[in-house]
This record gives structure tokens, C-alpha cells and sequence, in this order.
């Protein structure tokens, strides 16, 4: 697993253990939405912020900096539906490990709801993705929700299930929501062996946001995957350096943000 190992350190602080990873693959399900319609400049301004990685489809690769200013992480997201789709929790695959490999990636992610009515397919798609990982020496990164008729997504049973079935399909890092609670998470983060991240969600307040990055970082989270609650800042390069106060420094939010509450 040494390729996997090497990979990780990418996205991976070596001294915290943790992560500020931003996903920007919002436009394929979305479409042509604020804060990613210059996709240069927005992951320049990511990654001025400090961030650990960002998340992109194969087409958007080129679109990165990596010709200039500081590096970043690089995971190129495999899955795929759009909000056009009468289900747009039925997520294909649209990329593979290989081509990942090809595009100098750092790690792939793919997206499974459980619950949906196509779960069975992502998760047999799943299976043969982390063959193919584990081949190529590739992290996987499992971005994994409870979405579906009757299922509450924040009820810390439902994202409990969802992260073992992640651990358990050979994930390298894993993506969930927020149980609500540090209480919840810290019980859902103990009893998984991979690290674990959690989403940030629709955008909210500043503060808010890195309050709850906050106590799950305490708890033993692994830091954040924060896609709209960054790019659609005001300044995301200045939330994006907050963020990464909280997670590597576990700094009082408001400190993070450079005013007083």
C-alpha cells in the first residue's frame, strides 16, 4: 500500500492527522453556479487559503494551478448525477481509477446514498472501484450520505450504518453529515478504523460553520469537506484560512475569524 500511503500524505497534514479538503464538483450536478464559474480562480484562492485538497471532475483538472502558486491536493470525483434527473441521488460512475491515475490524482472519491432506491447499484459500483484502487495504489475517499424516502439524513443510527458500510466496502477516508451533536459523532468516529470527514452542507453563517467544525475536529473527526459553505464566501480565501485554524490549530472559531463574538 506504499502508493496509497504517498498519496495520502498529499492531502493528509503530517503533523495534525487532519484534512481541509474543498469539493468544487458542484457544477456537474448544479450547473453553472456562483463561485464556480472562474474555476482558476476560485481554486487559487482555495488554495492560497491553505486548504489540504480539493475535489474535481476529470474535465476541470485542467482548470487547476498547479503551474503556479501553492500546490494542493488533488481527488478527482468518479460519480455523477445532475439535479435534472427525477432522482439525482442516483449517482453513476463516470470516471475511472485509471484515468484518475493518468490525470495525476492524489486519491478518487465516489458518492453512495443509502437509501435510495439505486443503492444497490452504488454499492456494486463501489466495489469494483476499490478493486481498482487498491490496484493502482489509489485512497479512496467515500462520500456517503443516508438519503431516501422516510430516512432522516442527520440521525446519528443512519450515519453510523453509513460509515461502517464505507469501512467496511475498504474506504481510505470517509465523508458524512453532521449527526448534530459532538456527543453522536464522537461515538461514530470511535468506532471506525479510517478517518473521518464531515460536510459542510448548504452555506450558513461564518461562525456557525466553524463552530461545528470545531466540535467535531475536538471529538476526533478528521476535519471537513466544505464545498459552498467556501467557495461561495464573500472572501473565501480568508474563510478558508479560518477553517484551517480550526482544523489544524482546533482555534477558537471566532479567534479564527479575527473578531469577538
Amino acid at each position: 500500500m506504499i502508493g496509497k500511503d504517498i498519496r495520502i500524505e498529499r492531502i493528509m497534514d503530517r503533523n495534525t492527522g487532519r484534512a481541509v479538503i474543498v469539493p468544487m464538483d458542484h457544477g456537474f450536478s448544479m450547473g453553472q453556479i456562483d463561485g464556480l464559474l472562474d474555476m482558476t480562480k476560485t481554486i487559487s484562492e482555495v488554495s492560497d487559503g491553505g486548504a489540504n485538497a480539493i475535489v474535481l471532475h476529470k474535465g476541470m483538472v485542467k482548470r487547476g494551478h498547479r503551474r503556479h502558486g501553492r500546490d494542493i491536493g488533488l481527488i478527482i470525483h468518479l460519480s455523477g448525477s445532475t439535479s435534472l434527473n427525477p432522482d439525482p441521488n442516483d449517482k453513476v460512475i463516470v470516471c475511472t481509477v485509471e484515468e484518475a491515475v493518468a490525470l495525476g490524482a492524489d486519491a478518487v472519491s465516489i458518492h453512495i446514498n443509502l437509501g435510495a432506491p439505486n443503492e444497490s447499484r452504488m454499492l456494486e459500483s463501489a466495489g469494483l472501484i476499490v478493486k481498482d484502487c487498491n490496484r493502482w495504489g489509489m485512497p479512496l475517499l467515500v462520500m456517503i450520505y443516508p438519503r431516501g424516502k422516510g430516512i432522516d439524513p442527520f440521525s446519528p443510527q443512519a450515519i453510523g450504518h453509513c460509515v461502517r458500510v464505507a469501512e467496511e466496502l475498504g474506504a481510505d477516508l470517509i465523508k458524512t453529515n453532521y449527526p448534530g451533536s459532538p456527543e453522536a459523532f464522537r461515538k461514530i468516529v470511535k468506532a471506525c478504523s479510517v478517518p473521518v470527514f464531515i460536510a459542510g452542507g448548504e452555506k450558513t453563517g461564518d461562525l456557525e460553520s466553524l463552530r461545528i467544525i470545531r466540535d467535531s475536529v475536538e471529538v476526533g473527526g478528521a476535519g471537513v469537506c466544505v464545498g459552498r459553505n467556501a467557495f461561495q464566501r464573500d472572501d473565501t480565501r480568508s474563510f478558508v484560512k479560518a477553517l484551517c485554524k480550526v482544523v489544524h490549530e482546533k482555534m477558537d472559531p471566532a479567534k479564527a475569524l479575527g473578531h469577538r463574538e
